[in-house]
Order: structure tokens, then sequence, then C-alpha cells
């Protein structure tokens, strides 16, 4: 049966995510309303109705036509951003199918293409629609012995895979299987959900400047700085893609929620989608915890400086708490969420104002004592929370993670393998300065570092003031020049924006959280009547002569910003490559040939995923980190690429029930990361051992007593092939069978099956896309 490429309607997601800002962003349209004047006394003209006389004919007209032009508005802009979001989905779909010729190759290509961790989170999708039933593939998942050989686990408690339970219910219960292809629906629900991303961002510039070009700019910058504002279309299934669209959905959320002007029956269906969005963002992402403080942080510090409602924060993060506290349930219990520093600092905020409620009171230097001791009060039971529950809960499995930040900062053991194979990959380096040379083509960096700069400056003087004034809750309306910068909304998304380039600054994979933003803020900054009015009166002229600039400006650099992304996206949507890796789809070939379903497998986390996926056998290790036990056996696994003598490593690898180990030429002999930073020196340092090759070694480290186990076992010397039989080779893998005590030994041998790569015949669309082999999740 043919299958149509069908995408799925975005407007079944966003039905659910615009209602809750439409009342909001209509208010935006009537705070920069100018009342109207008679031509003489400069009086308004309906002077009269606020008095007590009934409105007039000319009245209810002009209010008429208000309140045509303000719907009108709203449903422009609201079509705008469903159009932008609906642009950016067919973009990366676009590149998606250009970059591997997606509809046109083999299944078991198209599987491979899923990358790394992408393929094991996929793999569970697929299995699932392979059940015999649902409810036995959920049972699976709970009870699951293939994916660790040895060990029983629980899938749902130890990875974020809701999102492939949901996928694959739905494809089950909806008459979808003679219409389209499982892998197009999860491929495309992964895309729509971008287009849901660009429409939450769109939301978020609408409602901080109050007019839909600031949405419709930010979400061009979004879409034409794709290199460093996403990566959905090539690692389809990462959480972060399943995830981060939530994020701008709450952060959209908690924008509207903290406007000053939002009317209290307002507050309840808005709050409701704070909470909404934080949950289901909480439950697609293992890394949710870091995002949730950072922005616990922004707002409670907020609050503590009486720039946000004290109740407003209080709901939110109690909505952070709630959140958080229903994934661990839904997680049986995951103890890395009940250990984790987010709801420690959580449940230290709530004491720290039981002990030291009144922050407010007294004069400057008294507030800024009792801000320093609250910090204090806040950090210490914070940190002795978290000490307890993880002693409580003897609590490892997020270990690896700080060590990789001590070691990062130069505050712990720079030779502990795992953290060194985060410090030794790019993503995981500082930010590179390329980033801000690309991102400046389109002007969206620049922009940004001067909206950062103004309303920097500006926020701190108001707030400098506004701590030397008279203390009190009230929060003071932004009407002026010096309040516009005292807006909770425009406070909490100028200490989001701070908080979040300094982490992408410090982590380059972390970019993307802060890019994304960066394009809401920069918009924002240049369509916002208040800034444009302080920008006058700084510049001593009337805020009315600049009052058209909050169109003019957006709209030249939404023209520019075409400009200059035109040719290169033409370009993109014209280049036809094919997804082409011979050797890999032979070796997944090979193995469902030629093993039984119930072998294990021994390999590299990332090709250990694609075995997984491709052939449903049972693995040694995988490329989910996030579990001590899984991490030392990936270093025992890893030692086939060390200087360990055969028959340690065959004791390893028995240990952990392996039957097959696959090695790669392309690991065994890399040339990637230079000297120090390649997987074999990684291994020779972490074994105590001096580094292969010239260069400097620490002192402590001896002389290798074995050859590199790699390249040793080729040679099927007697004291590896009685325990080590070859059975597959071809250019990239070979593959050697473990002989375990019963086997029978090296004179009745295996036929080896060599397998070259073969010769592409499919014309022009040769170009090579190869996967990484290093990188855990």
């Amino acid at each position: 049966m043919r299958y149509a490429r069908t995408s799925f309607p975005l407007s079944l997601s966003l039905s659910r995510a615009l209602p809750a800002f439409t009342g909001a962003v209509a208010m935006s349209q009537l705070r920069y309303r100018k009342p109207h004047r008679e031509q003489g006394n400069g009086r308004r003209h309906n002077d009269d109705v606020r008095h007590g006389a009934p409105p007039t004919g000319t009245d209810k007209r002009d209010g008429a036509m208000v309140s045509k032009k303000r719907t009108l508005g709203l449903v422009l802009g609201c079509l705008v951003g469903i159009a932008s979001g609906l642009c950016h989905a067919k973009y990366l779909d676009t590149l998606h199918e250009n970059e591997l010729w997606f509809s046109n190759i083999q299944e078991v290509e198209r599987e491979i293409s899923f990358r790394t961790e992408c393929g094991l989170y996929y793999s569970y999708y697929k299995q699932l629609l392979q059940a015999p039933s649902f409810l036995q593939g959920i049972r699976e998942l709970v009870y699951d012995n293939r994916t660790e050989s040895l060990r029983t686990i629980n899938l749902l408690q130890r990875m974020n895979i809701y999102q492939e339970v949901i996928m694959g219910l739905l494809y089950c219960a909806l008459p979808l299987q003679g219409w389209i292809e499982p892998v197009y629906f999860y491929i495309h629900a992964v895309f729509q959900l971008q287009g849901l991303y660009v429409v939450a961002l769109h939301v978020t510039a609408w409602l901080l400047s109050g007019t839909w070009l600031a949405g419709l700019l930010a979400a061009t910058w979004f879409t034409v700085n794709r290199l460093d504002t996403t990566r959905a279309e090539f690692t389809v299934s990462l959480r972060e893609n399943w995830a981060l669209p939530f994020l701008a959905c709450q952060v959209a959320a908690v924008t509207c929620y903290l406007r000053p002007n939002l009317k209290l029956r307002q507050e309840r269906p808005v709050l409701a989608a704070v909470w909404l969005s934080t949950f289901v963002f909480s439950l697609a992402w293992q890394f949710n915890q870091f995002v949730l403080l950072i922005q616990a942080l922004a707002l409670y510090g907020l609050r503590c400086l009486q720039l946000a409602p004290a109740r407003k924060v209080d709901w939110v993060l109690a909505g952070q708490t709630v959140s958080m506290l229903l994934v661990c349930l839904l997680q049986f219990l995951n103890p890395m969420i009940l250990g984790s520093l987010t709801l420690s600092f959580l449940l230290a905020t709530f004491l720290a104002r039981r002990l030291q409620p009144d922050l407010e009171m007294g004069g400057f230097w008294r507030r800024i004592s009792c801000l320093a001791l609250h910090l204090l009060i806040v950090t210490s039971l914070t940190l002795a929370i978290n000490f307890g529950a993880k002693v409580l809960l003897q609590l490892q499995s997020d270990e690896h993670i700080f060590k990789f930040l001590k070691a990062k900062f130069g505050l712990g053991n720079t030779r502990d393998f795992d953290a060194k194979l985060y410090l030794c990959e790019d993503a995981f380096g500082w930010l590179p300065p390329d980033t801000f040379v690309r991102l400046s083509r389109t002007a969206v960096f620049p922009v940004y570092t001067l909206a950062l700069a103004v309303c920097g400056i500006g926020a701190s003087v108001a707030v400098f003031r506004k701590l030397r004034g008279p203390g009190g809750d009230e929060m003071r309306t932004a009407t002026g020049a010096r309040d516009v910068f005292l807006r909770p909304d425009l406070l909490y998304n100028l200490a989001h924006t701070l908080l979040f380039f300094l982490l992408a600054l410090s982590t380059m994979r972390m970019k993307y959280l802060w890019t994304s933003h960066m394009c809401v803020f920069a918009a924002f900054a240049v369509s916002d009547t208040g800034l444009w009015a302080a920008t006058a009166q700084a510049l001593g002229k009337a805020p009315e002569k600049l009052s058209k600039a909050r169109y003019v400006v957006p709209a030249l650099l939404l023209l520019y910003t075409l400009v200059q992304a035109a040719p290169r996206v033409r370009r993109e949507m014209g280049e036809l490559r094919e997804f082409y890796d011979p050797d890999t789809v032979d070796l997944m070939n090979w193995i469902k040939q030629a093993t039984p379903p119930d072998a294990v497998f021994a390999g590299t986390m990332q090709l250990m995923a694609g075995v997984k996926l491709c052939t449903g056998r049972v693995l040694t290790n995988h490329p989910h980190y996030e579990d001590k036990t899984l991490r030392e056996r990936t270093l025992q696994v890893y030692q086939v690429y060390a200087r360990r003598s055969p028959a340690e490593v065959h004791a390893m690898l028995l240990s952990l029930g392996a039957h097959y180990v696959v090695l790669e030429d392309s690991v065994c002999y890399e040339r990637r990361h230079g000297r120090g930073c390649r997987l074999r020196d990684l291994l020779d340092v972490a074994n105590g051992q001096v580094m292969e090759g010239e260069g400097p070694n620490d002192a402590d480290l001896t002389a290798p007593t074995h050859g590199r186990f790699c390249h040793e076992i080729k040679a099927q010397s007697p004291a590896f092939a009685r325990q080590f039989r070859a059975v597959f080779s071809n250019n990239t893998f070979h593959v050697y069978r473990i002989l375990h005590p019963a086997t029978p030994g090296p004179d009745q041998p295996d036929s080896v099956d060599p397998r070259a790569k073969q010769p592409d015949e499919s014309g022009a669309r040769t170009d090579r896309v190869e996967s990484p082999t290093r990188t855990p999740g």
C-alpha cells in the first residue's frame, strides 16, 4: 500500500495555546491608545460622559470603530503567527527531506538516520507499535530486559519517553495506518511542534511590545538563523525538540501572567496555561530541572526585590513544584527528580519566606542587608536539603554532571573519564565567536546587544531608585520613561535572557535555550512604545516624534533580514543530498540475518542505539548516560579500545553477558580529536597509562604492557583466537563473537563474512551522511 506524506494540522496544537493569550494581547492594544481631544481647549471630548452625561452617537461610533480595529488587529496578528509557524515547520520538513532523501531510502536507512540517542528513543515508539497490544507494549517498557543485558529496568522511570508512548497510542487509536507511515507520523509531529515553538515566540514578542509586527520579526529571525536556533531537522527525536516548544509556551504564559494590566478574571486561564506548559515541558526532557532552576532564580530574585507581585511569583513557583512532583509520580518516583537542585531550591524559598518574611521594610541599607541575609539563608537551605535528599535516596545518577561542571571550571579531577568525555566535545565547550558573526549577519545580535544594554542600564537605575524609595508591595504603573523599566513582564524577560545568555556562553549545546529568546527580546526592544518614549525623552524630543518608529524600524529590519537570508535559504532548499552509509546498512542486515534475536551486543554507545532500533537485539550499553551503573558498564565495554590484555577484556565482556562485540575503525584510529581527547587517550589516562604519540604526559602515568586491543585482535593470534572469533568485517566495522567456556574452540571457526562498501548506484545524489560516534546524551 502506498502511503501519503501528510503533515498534522498545526491548528490542533495552537487551539490550546493561543486562547489564553488573546485577552492580554487585546489589552496591549488598549494600553497605547491615545485619548481623543477637542480642537479648542484640549479637554477630552467625552468629559461629559465621565461626569454622568449620556454618550452621544459620535462616542458610540468611535468606540465601535476602536473595537473593530482592535479585533481586526488581533485576528490579523493571530493569522500571521500561525502562518509563521506553518512556514517554519514546512521549512524544516523540506530540509530534512533534501538532506536525506527520506522518502526514497530503505527502511533500515531511515532508522540509521536517527542518530545517536535519537535512535534509542525512536526504538521504543517502534517497539510499542510492534507489540501484540498497546498495554503489552507498555508492560514491556516497564519491565524491560533488552536495553541493558542481565538487568530489568523500568524505561518509563529511567527515560523521558512519554512522548513516544503518546505518539504510539495516537497512531494505534486513530485510523491512520492506511494513510501515513509510522515514521512520518512521528517526524511530522516533531516538525509541527517546531511550528508551535515559533507561534509561542511570536506571542511572547507581541505581548511584550503590544504589536504583532514584533512577533513576525522574532519568528523571522528565529527561522533564518536556523543553524543557531534549532537542530530539529537532523536530530528529530532529541528530547529538547519535544520540550523546547512547551518551554516557549510557558515563557509566553508567564509573560502574560506578569503583565500589570491583566484583569483578575483573565489570570486564572493564563495561570492554568503556565502550569500545564510547565508540566508538559518537565515531562519531555530530563534536563528540565536545570532550566526550571534558572527560571526560578530569575522569578524569585524579582520577588525579593519587590519588582514582581509576590502572589503571582508564588503561584508560578508552585506550578513548578507541582509539575516536578507529578512528573516524579509518572516516572515511578524517579530519584533524580526528588534529589534535584530545583526542588531543593523551591522548598528552601518556601522555608526562607517563613523565617524572614519582611524584606521590604526600612531604608536602603537595611533592605540590602536583609536581601544579603535572605540570599545566604536560601543558599544554605538549598544545599542542606539537596545533600540530605541525595544521602537519603543514595542518589549518584547525576554525579557525572557535577563532575563535568567542576572539571570545566578547574574545580575537580580533569582526568575523570566521564568528565573528559564531555569536556572533549565541542558541544560542551565555550560558545565559539563565529556564533556571533552568523547572528550579526541578520542584525539580530547587534539589535539584541543594544536592547540588552539599554534595558539593563534602565532597569538598574529604576531598581536602584525604587530600593531607595519607601517600601511596600504596590508596584508603580509603567507610564513614565523612568517606570517603563519596572514592568514585571519586562524585568522577568530581561533576567531570563541574561541568565540563559550566560549559560550559552559557558556551554555551546545550551545556546538553543538562549538564541530563541534572543530573537524575542531584540524584536520587542525595537517595537515597544515605552522604550521609544524613553529614548525620545533621553534625546530631548517629544515622544510623538518617535511614535512611528515602533513600526518603521521593525519593518526595515524585517526587510533587511529577508534580503540577507533569501539567497542562502534558496540555496538550502535547492541542495539535494542522500543518506549514504552502506557499511552501517550492511552491518544491520547481517545482525538481523545471522544472529539470534536474544543475542547481546557490545560496542560504542551510539552504535548500540542503532543496533537496538534496527535489529531489536539486546545491548550492554547505550547513550542514555543518566545512570551510574550504565556509565560503569560503558567504561568496561570501551576497554576494547584501550591497551588491555585479551583475557581482561574477555572477562569484562562476559560479566556483562555479551555475545558479540562490534569494533569501529573510526574509533580505534580516531583522528577527529587531537591528542588528549581521542577516546583511546581518555581510556589510557583513566587506566593510568601514558598516551600514544609525541607530547607531554603526567608524571604518575606508566607505560602500557599490552598493545591496543582493537588493533591487536585483527591479527587473531592464539591469545585472541581462544576467546574471540571474527564473524563479520567490512571497511568500517569488525564483529567478533565472544567465546564462552562452552563455546567450541578456534579449531571450529565460524565463517567470516567480509563485506566491502557497495558502490553508489543512485546517480547524482551521492553525498554521504555520517553519524557521530562518541558523545553521550
